[in-house]
């Protein structure tokens, strides 16, 4: 494949995933300063979708199965290539993944504290208004989506493409973190920086491994603690 297409691919992928968000999420960023700033601002990541109960699970499981679709992409187009999504290695795998949430999560608490303290971070409502019976298990499939769909796209994918057009390892590092904090920017600028440096710890780490499955199930585990903790607290807690 020739550079001319690998990048236009890189724009096709990430104009119908990510890259988008990224676009929103500024945009939003934009429109949260104009409208009274981010101290007094909410961002809502699991918001309900509709009043009625069938139509609101509904309309929540095809979100939740139509952002896998990028990732179902870029593990196509990169057919042949091994990210380290398999399961080689599953124990081994799961504890990094569980030591790496550790070494994000915790810190992040602290900064996302900060940040609303400061007024430069929106307060991060993680449950949705209504509550059901499956509502708990709908936010864990919800948390193993954006596991997949940032780390498979922004470090599996991203790192393999910049790789072929011979991106060294530093620069791919930081684009990808760069990336990462950009579609988060919809938070604030604390949870974009914060989402910047777990961007290039996970790229340090995937350059390092060539593995990005201990990736998915530490951001899967970051999400589901934050979704389920705050539901089972009854509280809102920042992811």
């Amino acid at each position: 494949m020739t550079p001319a297409r690998v990048k236009a691919e890189i724009w096709i992928v990430l104009g119908l995933s990510l890259g988008q968000s990224a676009v929103y999420a500024a945009l939003s960023l934009v429109v949260t300063l104009t409208e009274g700033g981010l101290k007094s601002s909410t961002a809502t990541l699991n918001a309900s979708r509709a009043d009625q109960q069938w139509l609101d699970l509904t309309l929540q499981v095809l979100s939740i199965g139509f952002a896998l679709v990028p990732v179902a992409l870029a593990l196509y187009l990169l057919a042949g290539r091994s990210i380290g999504l398999d399961l080689r290695s599953p124990a081994r795998d799961a504890a990094a993944g569980a030591v790496l949430a550790v070494v994000i999560g915790l810190p992040g608490l602290g900064l996302y504290a900060a940040g609303r303290a400061l007024g430069v971070t929106a307060e991060v409502v993680t449950t949705p208004e209504t509550v059901y019976g499956w509502t708990a298990v709908v936010l864990v499939a919800a948390a193993v989506q954006n596991g997949l769909l940032e780390e498979v796209v922004v470090v599996g994918y991203l790192h393999t493409r910049l790789r072929d057009l011979g991106w060294s390892t530093g620069p791919i590092i930081v684009t990808s973190a760069l990336l990462r904090g950009s579609y988060h920017l919809y938070q604030g600028f604390g949870q974009a920086l914060g989402n910047v440096v777990m961007g290039l710890i996970f790229g340090w780490w995937f350059q390092r491994t060539g593995r990005v499955l201990p990736l998915v199930i530490a951001h899967s585990l970051l999400d589901i603690v934050a979704f389920v903790g705050a539901l089972a607290l009854g509280d809102r807690l920042g992811r």
